[in-house]
């Protein structure tokens, strides 16, 4: 299949991924450091062990939710580029612009940020290379473009390895929790004040925490983006799909109950590395480098993962006139070269500007997912009414209300992280503003 796959044209991707690699992409392009991370803020704002699980209840299911939806959109345009493809599919040109630069730009904001936070991990094991962070995180990624570069086989393969030491050692973490936590487990129930005690008002705390909740979910959809490269999308998407997010959902749902069983609320509310510190309480402090060496491994997968599906957002804008032609040209491996050439250097130059300017872009990219999310569900009831009669091998179930509740839960969060977050939300929606001007541009230019 391969070798056949070699012989096809320049501009065209090959058919070589099953279900396996979807549900590695899916897992490896969505569990990066945020289950590792986030559990502490999301504590300082909640104090609820029963509150903070709720809300990892509730963006699981909205992500298991989502998921059913994409996979009638990915099985009945089953392209390269996920949202974008729909939005174009649905609303036409410029919608596709909007909805496509968004999140490209979004993703490699992503990128940057997970690769100068695995530098400074690295920084810890090398202390030679601390104040170098930068130079270090861009070399990285133009090492990890290498590998890229040789083909989809290669990197595939290595998303594979990269997601299975990830899930593995998630699931030991959980055990090591539960096995030798309970000495100190009784501890746990102690209650701290949160945010929502100090300001009498659960709005911005919720808020706050379901934004940090949905970074941490973000990947859920991953394996969407590559229908086009799958043997057989129709049987194999809702498949990975579907594996992908209940085997997220439950890793990040034990990860939480493992870190609430360990760590006490009034330590758990300070940490900035929840699960590191969970260890660190068990093991004592000599256990510092093993956490450290597995969250590089985490970042590594996410960002292989990012890297894989971003240019197919280019490749297949281009194929439309919305970017570059030459976004659509595919090397001898199969990967789209330019398109990932121009998402790496994008990368390396928002990491070459430095930490705070990454960790920014990275917040307000949750908006900008959001907002894919968002033109997703929209997509699906634009495509059931314009196109009734096109091919559906997969039909999300409870049609319409299904797709019309998660446009709403999707608009609800858009509209509240704009209240609450005005500085992030208005350079979003400023972007939001002059993308018309450069979609003009771009279509002036492949005139």
């Amino acid at each position: 299949m391969y070798s056949m796959a070699r012989a096809t044209a320049k501009t065209e991707l090959f058919k070589i991924l099953g279900v396996g690699f979807g549900v590695a992409v899916t897992v490896g392009g969505t569990i990066g450091t945020g289950i590792l991370r986030k559990p502490g803020p999301i504590a300082e704002q909640l104090g609820s062990p029963l509150l903070i699980m709720t809300l990892w209840l509730i963006v699981s299911l909205y992500a298991f939710l989502g998921t059913l939806c994409t996979i009638e959109l990915g099985t009945s345009v089953p392209k390269a580029g996920a949202w974008y493809v729909y939005a174009q599919r649905a609303f036409g040109n410029y919608a596709g612009f909007v909805v496509g630069i968004n999140s490209w730009l979004g993703t490699c904001s992503a990128l940057g940020f997970g690769v100068y936070t695995m530098s400074e991990y690295l920084a810890l094991l090398i202390p030679s290379l601390t104040g170098y962070e930068a130079y270090v995180a861009a070399a990285i990624l133009t090492s990890l473009s290498g590998i890229h570069w040789l083909g989809l086989a290669l990197a595939s393969t290595f998303q594979n390895i990269m997601s299975v030491l990830k899930g593995v050692g998630l699931f030991v973490f959980v055990a090591i929790c539960y096995i030798y936590g309970e000495d100190i487990s009784s501890e746990a129930t102690q209650l701290t004040t949160s945010r929502i005690v100090q300001t009498g008002s659960w709005i911005a705390p919720v808020v706050f925490s379901l934004q940090a909740i949905f970074y941490t979910y973000d990947g859920w959809h991953t394996a969407a983006y590559f229908t086009e490269e799958d043997r057989d999308p129709a049987k194999n998407l809702p498949r990975s799909m579907i594996g992908g997010v209940l085997l997220i959902i439950i890793i990040y749902l034990l990860c939480n109950l493992a870190i609430l069983h360990v760590l006490p609320m009034n330590q758990l509310v300070q940490s900035k590395l929840a699960a590191a510190d969970a260890i660190r309480l068990i093991f004592g402090e000599g256990t510092s480098k093993i956490v450290t060496i597995f969250l590089m491994v985490s970042i590594l997968g996410i960002v292989n993962a990012q890297l894989l599906f971003n240019p197919r957002v280019l490749y297949s804008m281009s194929r439309d006139g919305l970017f570059l032609k030459g976004g659509t040209k595919v090397n001898k491996g199969g990967t789209p070269s330019q398109a990932m050439l121009i998402t790496s250097c994008i990368a390396i130059g928002l990491i070459l500007t430095g930490k705070e300017t990454c960790e920014k872009l990275s917040d307000i990219a949750t908006f900008f997912f959001v907002l894919g999310y968002t033109s997703g569900f929209a997509s699906l009831l634009a495509l059931r009414k314009n196109e009734p009669d096109l091919p559906r091998p997969w039909k999300v179930p409870a049609y319409p209300v299904l797709p019309i509740i998660m446009l709403i839960l999707s608009l609800a969060f858009l509209v509240s992280a704009v209240v609450q977050d005005l500085s992030s939300s208005q350079f979003a929606l400023l972007f939001l503003v002059i993308s018309y001007p450069l979609y003009l541009l771009v279509r002036k230019w492949n005139r």
